[in-house]
């Protein structure tokens, strides 16, 4: 249960944040409030998470799918692209959080 949580924070962080580059600054309404109801959502749904997950591996694993998937949401929808540094970096953000899910004891599965 504690990976429903984690998953439900990631994605509603990756909501706020799209949100958040929709709202022009906090000009425009709508997205302005799916920017804080999705933070909120989020670090609400992270704080179950934590009941069995070790905070560190929790954060590593939201901020890397966060990264990966608010990357993916730039690309297709706000037509952002990035160079092959850029790509890299978060190739090795997902290496590390596959790293830790695939051979660290740390993480109860």
């Amino acid at each position: 249960m504690p990976y429903v949580f984690l998953f439900l924070a990631i994605i509603s962080e990756v909501m706020g944040t799209t949100a958040l580059t929709a709202s022009n600054q906090f000009t425009k309404l709508g997205p302005s409030i799916v920017t804080v109801v999705g933070y909120g959502l989020a670090f609400y749904f992270f704080s179950f998470s934590l009941r069995a997950i070790p905070v560190g591996v929790a954060y590593a694993i939201w901020g890397g799918v966060g990264i990966v998937l608010v990357t993916l949401i730039g690309f297709f929808y706000f037509k952002q692209r990035l160079d092959l540094p850029a790509l890299a970096g978060i190739g090795l953000i997902v290496a590390g959080v596959l790293v830790m899910q695939i051979f660290s004891k740390t993480i109860s599965h």
